[in-house]
Parts: structure tokens; C-alpha cells; sequence
């Protein structure tokens, strides 16, 4: 498997650094809103990632973090009248109705920052010992231009960071680059107990914690919108290196950003828009489906004609599967076509190929589409063996379940409900009793049940 390394800018071969566990890291939602499109975009993809890499026989440990302190949170919780933990509380039990919504497989450890605070001081105690921080009334500042080889993730020569910082009013740094690793608490907000006085952690300081609590000192992947490339990785990596004395992470991956109706997603311009309310109207597994059917690295434009485009396409999947069962459950035990099965073979190397560069998700997705007009053209209405339709079906949700899709499927109750009104009807039909049968008909429409009367029989599929 190859991915893209923003390090190197270039595609480079995926060898792990412990061959028995490949770990992961990718930075979660600081708590203190719902999460928009923006969040959830890096929680499809890379919960892709973990699944594509599991489905190829890895072991993969997956850490997220919570960034559950922070000015936002503080901000929030002083407006609300409510305390900094009911902040965070709330809204990360209303990220994961979000990212189940979504699908998103939880990850195997979800830290959050409030609970890592020794392991930060730790962190920062090293730096200082180091030469690499200073203390200053009570913050922490991290000597950025100590680290000879700062921007080498974001690519920018330290001349062109250096035009850019500013020491903002009430800072005391020594250069406008460095950056706070720990801040000394004001009145009235939160703090926890350090060496350096009652304060709480800056932000980038807790990812590198919990990287190396959890994942050690060298990881495989370290992943995340495009938006923290810098200066947020960018911190990461210095504090990380000058404590630890080794490389951070051995490959880095970053999303595209999202754009609204051709115009970037910003929450300053008044157009970002929650997972939720889009939710509302759509259904979550649309909002997937649209985050996952660009490659990752490319920019995305959310509009309604797109969002109604990804739902037709689900619909087309979610139709051929059904169709599939229909045809399993009326196929016959006969001799197999070699040809066709070596063709729905052949999609799993489609989609497996596709995948290995640089998780093409587009490109796998156009595989499941040509399996789906195989199995409309080759299978439905033909007589072919109940083994072929069960491969066909096998390899349909194999692949889905990859990409994380298809997870609304009918559930057998309802299953076991619609057939049952379905033989009520055959025997209405059967009897000329064409009033029941009409009548059926519609119950099961307003049930959001689409009859359709084939040759071999009776098919039903949702809305």
C-alpha cells in the first residue's frame, strides 16, 4: 500500500514501524459545538483508512483525541453560565450521535486532554530541562528557533514563518514564533497544579502526550485536516522531537478542505454546516458517502444538487443489494459460470488496486459500481447459481463495509414483516380479490415499501 506523506510530498511505500501493530493517530474535535462537515470529513476518511487496513490483515491500534479544555470551551461555558467540564460533556455526547450516525468505528482509545495532565508537564519539564522552553509568569513558551528544523512539514522556510508571527498583547516571548505550551490561569478559569503555578495546557502540547502515552514515542501515521498542517502539526512535531529525541511520526496524511456552494467553508463567513441539520433532512449515511466518494486529498464543494447526486447513488447500491437477496433466495443449485464468477472476482482486485494508492476511495467506489451493472446485466432475471449469487453477494458487502456504507440495510424483523404481506397480497392476486391486494399495496408504501412484480417474482426495495 502506498500513501502520500505531506513530509515528503510524495507517494511512498506503507511499512510499519512495529510489523505486529500499526498505530495511528488522528486529532478529534475540540468540544464546544457540533461538529460540522469539516470534522467530519478527516472521522470518514481516516476511519477508512483503519478499516482498509484491517480488512488487509493489520493490526491497528487508533487513538483520537478529545481537546476537552480550551479558550472555546471556556468562552462557551462563561456565555451558558455553566462549568468548562458540562461544556465538554455535553458536546461529546453529541459528537458521538454525530459520528455513529456516520458510521464511524470508535477508535481504540479516545483520550482527553484533562485526563493526560501529568504526562504534559512531564512533557514540558523535559522541554525546559532541555533548553528547548521557558518559564515566564507563569506560561510556558516553546523556543521555536532552537529546533533547526521547524516548517519541514509545512514546507515554508523559517524567514516566511518568521513575517507572518506576531507576539500578541500580553504575551512575553522571546520571538514571535514561539509558542505556548503551558498558560498560567486567569481568574475565573479552570486550572490544574504545575511548577509553574496554577494553569492548564496550551494546545498543541496534548497531542504529543497522548501520541506518547498511548502510542509510544514513534508512531506510524499521524493524521488530520489539512487546516492543522500548520501550526499545529507543525508544533507537534518540534515538541514532540526535541522531548522524545526521535522521529514523531514515520508518515503523515492530511485532507482537502470542503468548500460551500464553490466558496471555503468558514465559520467567519457564515457558511459551515453541522453534520446535524444536514442529517436532518438527509440521513447521515448520504453525508458519509458524499465525504468519502472524492479522494482525500482533493478539495470537495458541498451543495444540494451534490448531496441529491450521493443520494441516488446509495439508492442505486442499496437496490442492487436487495435485488441480490431476492435472486439468492430463488437461484438454483447448478454448475457455476466460471467466466462471470472470475469477473466479480476481478472487482475485488479493482477495488483492492485502487486502495493500495494512496486510499482512492473514488476510484474503489467506481469498483463497487461495476460490480453493481455486472449484477444487473449478468445475474438479476438470468438463471445462474445460487453459488454465484452468494459470492456476488459476498463480495458486494465485503467492499462496502470497507468504505463503511450500506450499514441502513432492512432489518430481518422488517424483513420477515414485508414478506409476510407480500404472500397476503400473491394470495389476494391469486384469489381476485384485487381490493386487499391494492389495499397491501399501499400499506406497504406508506411503510416507505416499493413493490415492483418481476418474472421471477415479487421484489421490494425502501425510498
Amino acid at each position: 500500500m502506498k500513501i502520500f506523506n505531506t513530509m515528503t510530498k510524495q507517494k511512498e511505500e506503507f511499512v510499519p514501524v512495529d510489523e505486529n501493530e500499526v498505530k495511528i493517530y488522528a486529532c478529534g474535535p475540540t468540544v464546544y459545538n457540533f461538529i460540522h462537515i469539516g470534522n467530519a470529513r478527516p472521522l470518514c476518511v481516516f476511519d477508512v483508512l483503519r478499516r482498509y487496513m484491517e480488512y488487509r490483515g493489520m493490526n491497528v491500534k487508533f487513538v483520537q483525541n478529545f481537546t476537552d479544555v480550551d479558550d472555546k470551551i471556556i468562552k462557551r461555558a462563561n456565555e451558558e453560565g455553566i462549568t468548562f467540564e458540562e461544556v465538554s460533556k455535553k458536546y461529546i455526547e453529541e459528537f458521538w450521535t454525530d459520528a455513529h450516525g456516520l458510521n464511524f468505528k470508535d477508535a481504540t482509545i479516545h483520550p482527553k486532554a484533562t485526563e493526560n495532565i501529568d504526562e504534559i508537564i512531564d512533557i514540558i519539564e523535559s522541554l525546559e530541562k532541555k533548553g528547548y522552553a521557558y518559564a515566564v509568569d507563569g506560561d510556558v513558551y516553546f523556543r521555536t528557533l532552537k529546533f533547526k528544523e521547524y516548517g519541514k512539514l509545512s514546507h515554508q522556510p523559517i524567514e516566511d514563518l518568521q513575517s507572518g508571527a506576531r507576539i500578541a498583547v500580553g504575551e512575553k516571548k522571546e520571538d514571535p514564533l514561539d509558542f505556548a505550551l503551558w498558560k498560567a490561569a486567569k481568574e475565573g478559569e479552570p486550572y490544574w497544579e504545575s511548577p509553574w503555578g496554577k494553569g492548564r495546557p496550551g494546545w498543541h502540547i496534548e497531542c504529543s502526550a497522548m501520541n506518547r502515552r498511548y502510542l509510544g514515542k514513534t508512531i506510524d501515521i499521524h493524521c488530520g485536516g489539512q487546516d492543522l498542517i500548520f501550526p499545529h502539526h507543525e508544533n507537534e512535531i518540534a515538541q514532540s522531537e526535541c522531548a522524545n529525541g526521535c522521529t514523531f511520526s514515520k508518515y503523515w496524511m492530511h485532507n482537502g478542505y470542503i468548500n460551500v456552494d464553490n466558496v471555503k467553508m468558514s465559520k467567519s463567513l457564515g457558511n459551515f454546516k453541522t453534520v446535524r441539520e444536514i442529517a436532518n433532512i438527509y440521513g447521515y449515511e448520504v453525508i458519509r458517502y458524499f465525504l468519502i466518494s472524492s479522494h482525500y486529498r482533493s478539495p470537495i464543494n458541498y451543495n444540494l444538487e451534490i448531496i441529491e447526486q450521493c443520494k441516488s447513488a446509495l439508492d442505486r447500491l442499496y437496490t442492487c443489494r436487495d435485488s441480490l437477496d431476492f435472486a439468492l433466495k430463488n437461484a438454483a443449485d447448478k454448475e457455476d459460470d466460471e467466466e462471470l464468477l472470475n469477473l466479480i472476482n476481478s472487482r475485488r482486485e479493482q477495488f483492492i488496486t485502487a486502495m493500495d494508492d494512496d486510499l482512492n476511495t473514488a476510484d474503489g467506489i467506481a469498483a463497487i459500481f461495476e460490480l453493481v451493472k455486472d449484477i444487473n446485466t449478468k445475474i438479476l432475471d438470468k438463471n445462474v447459481s445460487k453459488n454465484t449469487c452468494q459470492i456476488a453477494c459476498d463480495i458486494f458487502d465485503e467492499l462496502c463495509s470497507v468504505l463503511g456504507l450500506l450499514y441502513n440495510r432492512k432489518s430481518n424483523d422488517l424483513d420477515s414483516e414485508v414478506e409476510a404481506l407480500i404472500e397476503q397480497r400473491q394470495q389476494a392476486r391469486a384469489d381476485k380479490d384485487w381490493a386487499t391486494a391494492d389495499k397491501i399495496r399501499d400499506d406497504l408504501k406508506a411503510m416507505g415499501i416499493i413493490l415492483k412484480d418481476t418474472p421471477q417474482g415479487v421484489t421490494w426495495s425502501k425510498e
